[in-house]
């Protein structure tokens, strides 16, 4: 190993992930993705699609999951700045409803893996940001799920200045909160 570090969340599955970078006056080079490396890690996992989005300020993404067909993640900015967020939504998991949020930035280079099991979103923090994530199983549109980015329940501790500048998709601000997920899973 050796060409990243990974470091565990409080939330058991949770990890991230930094690469090593080697840099000199042209610029940098890094390995995103080494099977190697993440096997040796923990993280044993085959990815069979590559997604990224393109965000302005203040849009805010989530929390999503997917229902009959979850996804492990590997997340990554590489331009601007995100506040990334997993909330556990494992049935029988001791960390339930809990949440980990971490800043990912096309300058801290850092990654975010999220194991089936957890809804996930993002909030973009810089002008501009484009996000890329690594999927373990391909996208299902009608098997999306979510539940309210400010769940009181669940109480994350998003990094945003002022609430109604926000940017949400309209199907992002219908969910219901972790209560409603309980009740209807």
């Amino acid at each position: 190993m050796g060409k990243i570090s990974v470091e565990t969340c409080e939330i058991e599955g949770l990890k991230v992930i930094t690469p090593t970078v080697f840099g000199d006056s042209r610029g940098y080079f890094m390995e995103t993705y080494n099977r190697n490396d993440f096997v040796e890690a923990g993280i044993d996992v085959t990815f069979v699609q590559d997604n990224q989005s393109s965000s302005a300020k203040n849009v805010l993404r989530g929390l999503h999951f997917q229902k009959e067909f979850p996804q492990d993640k590997l997340v990554r900015v590489i331009s601007g700045e995100v506040f990334d967020v997993a909330v556990d939504i494992r049935e029988g998991s001791k960390t339930f409803g809990k949440w980990f949020g971490v800043r990912l930035s096309a300058e801290n280079k850092k990654q975010f893996f999220i194991p089936k099991g957890f809804a996930h979103g993002f909030y973009v923090m810089s002008d501009h940001a484009e996000f890329t994530y690594k999927c373990s199983d391909f996208y299902h549109p009608n098997d999306e799920g979510g539940i309210k980015f400010d769940d009181p329940q669940i109480g994350i501790d998003w990094p945003f200045e002022d609430k109604t500048k926000l940017v949400l998709s309209e199907k992002d601000t219908k969910w219901g909160g972790l209560k409603e997920y309980v009740e209807n899973h």
